[in-house]
């Protein structure tokens, strides 16, 4: 019998034209010229679809909780939703439109986002409902960054949320979104929001840009400006810029951690025996196979890259997944690694997603890691 999972938080749709060649932006996009796209896909995103609606592709037991609106959009989620089979409690807003976001996936370039939050503002942790949190080894909850009244007030409401959870019998995660510097969330104290809410996150699974922002804003700038315009993870040294993020994450009480670091691949580290004993015995986890790890997986080459939308979601699904059924911490990290390379072949989250079973046959038949 497969463990429950409760995967809650952000939720919008994915308006995606398609582009049919790269180049610059500024080319690109100009004002009042007319550029020719492609048919543009329509796909749920936020940490509950992409994270969620994964995990429920790769064979696991799902509840997914979001809020939408009652509209057009929120329709179409709804049906997206069920078209996959997944448990559903959408809480729906009567007077807020649904979350959309507009992803500008151009060749060549990272992802642009034009993105409207509507009811992900005014999720609360009363909208997750006790039922299905008595009932789950596991709650995962995914971009409060982006969620007005996760992050107001220091954060009251994401650890209250946290706590109750894990007073409910399960065991917790916690993934991030980018942060605007200009927006509400730009301003809120992140450091002393994670100092509160790590202590209850038993899987704790950002990325190194989201952390560095967060956690070491100094380091994180240096990074920009080595980087000069490039992907910041290119410049990255695990020992120098990696690792002492990872240092202060253990130390605020993370039990599992999983860094994402975008095409070089993943860093993870797990606490000693005794702290992943103090884990919900729900899940299942061998404390002893999984206590004092630390390494670097690197990621897998792609087939194609048309769209980095959902990468690092799909690779939590996988992540969360293979460690709920059992599977040992390297094959564990290696799935995650090489479900975010098979998400990128596609323009949505989900379509590129493989069972565990043909990623082993592809990693068995030699797939190659990315810088070997």
């Amino acid at each position: 019998m497969k463990k429950k999972i409760v995967c809650a938080g952000h939720l919008c749709l994915d308006i995606t034209p398609v582009f049919p060649v790269g180049g610059a932006v500024s080319e690109l996009l100009q004002p009042g010229k007319l550029l020719q796209i492609g048919k543009a896909d329509f796909h749920t995103g936020g940490s509950v679809a992409n994270t969620g609606l994964g995990m429920k592709i790769l064979g696991a037991d799902v509840t997914l909780v979001g809020k939408i609106g009652k509209d057009g959009f929120g329709e179409i989620v709804e049906s997206i939703v069920q078209s996959y089979g997944a448990d559903s409690r959408m809480v729906i807003s009567q007077d807020e439109g649904t979350s959309y976001t507009i992803v500008l996936a151009i060749p060549g370039i990272d992802r642009i986002f034009l993105h409207y939050p509507g009811p992900n503002d005014t999720f609360r942790a009363s909208d997750i409902p006790q039922d299905v949190l008595e009932e789950a080894a596991l709650f995962h909850f995914g971009y409060p960054t982006l969620m007005r009244g996760m992050y107001e007030n220091d954060g009251e409401e994401l650890i209250g949320m946290l706590r109750r959870a894990k007073e409910a019998g399960c065991a917790t995660s916690l993934d991030l979104a980018a942060v605007d510097p200009n927006s509400p969330a730009g301003a809120a104290n992140w450091r002393k929001i994670l100092e509160s809410a790590l202590p209850y996150a038993d899987f704790f699974v950002p990325s190194v840009e989201e952390l560095g922002y967060m956690l070491d804003p100094d380091r994180f700038a240096y990074w920009q400006k080595k980087a000069a315009g490039r992907d910041v993870t290119e410049i990255l040294d695990v020992e120098t810029d990696i690792r002492p993020l990872a240092d202060q994450c253990m130390d605020l009480g993370v039990k599992i951690l999983m860094i994402k670091c975008g095409a070089p691949g993943l860093y993870y580290r797990t606490g000693d025996e005794e702290t992943l004993g103090t884990i919900s015995p729900r899940i299942g986890l061998n404390a002893g196979m999984w206590s004092r790890l630390e390494g670097f997986q690197r990621s897998f080459v792609p087939r194609q890259v048309l769209s980095g939308t959902g990468a690092g979601d799909t690779t939590i699904a996988a992540f969360l997944t293979a460690v709920l059924d059992g599977y040992a911490p390297d094959k564990a990290f290696k799935l995650a690694a090489a479900t975010g390379a098979s998400c990128v072949e596609a323009y949505d989250a989900l379509s590129g997603l493989k069972s565990f079973e043909e990623l082993e046959k592809k990693i068995k038949a030699g797939w190659k890691e990315n810088g070997t």
